[in-house]
């Protein structure tokens, strides 16, 4: 898994005045926990952004004040409900020898023929998979292969299991699939009842008597 760097500043005060101030410096409040006592600090908001816009899981490395430096994983984050901007980040140090659990994304590759060849739609059911693994085995992100994929078929959690990790999903867990699409679906029925109205005139003219006939 690759790693960026977050340089930030051990906090004094983690009252609501003191959050307030930060956040009007253009500063996130984190905590890092994990390691014993939590150990709180605050760096600039625009530090963050290639750790959470971003389509892989990432580590990342704590730089504080006095050459602390400490691994670690995003372990939770909250926005503004409205402006977006992110109000406080949790963190979860990392060990060596020591097993965490991640939310790994998922990347779909390939084509499925259901959807190419057949006028299907790949749903995706889920777009990231909780694994537990050491952090040397940590993926960046999980290869969702659906190449195979016919109308109807789906792809389940054990079709992208790993040796360097645990799945934590029921084997019956579904990754994606390929269904009919709406409108697939909407022509089959039109045609289904045009046949069907096709049929009751052919039946309403064989049972009507013939001219002259009583």
């Amino acid at each position: 898994m690759k790693s960026i760097t977050i340089k930030g500043s051990k906090r004094e005060s983690v009252g609501k005045v003191s959050t307030k101030a930060l956040r009007n410096a253009e500063k996130v409040p984190c905590v890092l926990y994990g390691g014993g006592n939590a150990i709180h600090f605050s760096a600039d908001e625009l530090s963050f952004s290639k750790l959470v816009y971003t389509t892989k899981a990432l580590s990342v490395v704590i730089e504080l004040e006095g050459d602390e430096k400490y691994n670690a994983i995003l372990q939770d984050i909250q926005f503004h409900p409205v402006s977006d901007k992110i109000l406080h980040i949790d963190f979860y140090q990392l060990f060596d020898d020591k097993e965490v659990m991640m939310d790994i994304p998922v990347e779909f590759v390939g084509q499925a023929p259901g959807v190419k060849l057949s006028g299907g739609v790949l749903s995706k059911n889920r777009r990231k998979l909780r694994v537990r693994a050491l952090p040397a085995n940590l993926p960046d992100n999980i290869i969702a292969d659906i190449s195979n994929l016919e109308i109807g078929t789906k792809l389940y959690v054990t079709e992208v299991a790993d040796e360097k990790f645990t799945l934590l999903h029921p084997d019956n867990a579904v990754v994606c699939q390929v269904r009919n699409s709406r409108v697939s679906l909407q022509i089959e029925e039109v045609e289904s009842e045009g046949v069907e109205g096709a049929e009751s005139e052919a039946d309403g003219d064989a049972a009507a008597p013939a001219e002259g006939q009583s």
